[in-house]
């Protein structure tokens, strides 16, 4: 996805990339476009679905934004999708408890030192 629009509106192309190319470099072929802003969930998302699916067949992979675009319009594998998704979730749940055990333990410290002075 190439991002344009303005500041604070943004706008996404969706595009077919070769894999050495930077994120906004030349694309081989528009897909379709984003608009995250839009309203109306029927018109953020133009996708030529004919050429997506010419592209994942001859071996394109999706970015993640982009694959859960494909998904729901059943253009890729749901299973194999919904997996992956299911598995993302464990990793960030597991990343983040020792954060969160770690922000507790600097939460209970001030209560106890303030505990502990005398009046």
């Amino acid at each position: 996805m190439q991002r344009t629009g303005r500041k604070n509106r943004p706008f996404y192309r969706i595009q077919v990339l070769d894999k050495r190319t930077r994120r906004d470099g030349a694309s081989i072929e528009q897909l379709g476009w984003y608009d995250p802003m839009a309203k109306d969930p029927a018109k953020q998302v133009n996708l030529n679905e004919e050429r997506a699916k010419y592209w994942i067949s001859v071996g394109a992979q999706p970015s993640d934004t982009v694959r859960d675009f494909l998904a729901r319009r059943n253009l890729v594998e749901t299973k194999s999708w919904e997996a992956e998704r299911a598995r993302q979730r464990r990793v960030a749940e597991d990343q983040k408890s020792p954060a969160a055990a770690a922000a507790e333990k600097k939460a209970e410290a001030p209560a106890d030192k303030a505990a502990d002075k005398p009046a």
